[in-house]
């Protein structure tokens, strides 16, 4: 709850330094939210093309992740043997908490050799168990996507459409990520 009351206060004093914007979605106005670890989150000032969330279940299932034209994404690829990935997830897990119930969740794939087994031990070690786990184990959609290293976060929009992305680890839980999230989700 505190974060989402800082989310606000910080979108608010963020659109009050900025009086003649009309559109609080305006990229430039977003970008100025970017503070600590989110200074490198990239926003696009045009959306890319969707591209099919074609994954697979802990059990090796497909599953294509549909946009719901509602729900923003905040899409982390990672795997069992990243060190940065190890730090960052918690804070995945902390955001979501935080957020819900809000237009956005949060998706983890674990791209390339990751065992079923190993995600779960990853998981369990630290102590996640809100986020739904998925595999992308040849990398295919790491690879539609252009991620070249781990870990990568994307920001779709509700169609699908990727707006952000960050290389690297990040506090997903810091009050700059709730104040982006909240005003590319509550636009308003």
């Amino acid at each position: 709850m505190k974060h989402l009351l800082v989310a606000l206060v910080y979108t608010g004093l963020a659109l009050l330094a900025n009086p003649g914007m009309a559109d609080p979605t305006d990229i430039g106005a977003i970008s100025a939210l970017r503070d600590g670890d989110m200074k490198k989150l990239v926003l696009h000032e045009d959306a890319r093309p969707a591209i099919p969330l074609q994954v697979s279940d802990m059990a090796g299932a497909p599953v294509t992740l549909e946009p719901d034209g509602e729900t923003w994404r905040v899409v982390n690829f990672w795997a069992t043997w990243c060190a940065p990935c190890r730090k960052e997830m918690p804070t995945l897990s902390a955001l979501q908490e935080e957020i819900a119930p809000s237009p956005v969740e949060v998706l983890i794939v674990a791209t390339g050799r990751n065992s079923p087994a190993a995600i779960d031990r990853f998981l369990s070690e630290e102590g996640i168990s809100n986020l739904p786990g998925y595999r992308d184990p040849k990398q295919k959609l790491a690879r539609a996507f252009g991620v070249m290293g781990l870990p990568v976060t994307l920001i779709l929009n509700p169609q699908g459409e990727e707006v952000g992305r960050l290389i690297g680890d990040a506090d997903w839980n810091s009050d700059s990520a709730m104040a982006i999230l909240g005003a590319l989700s509550n636009p308003g």
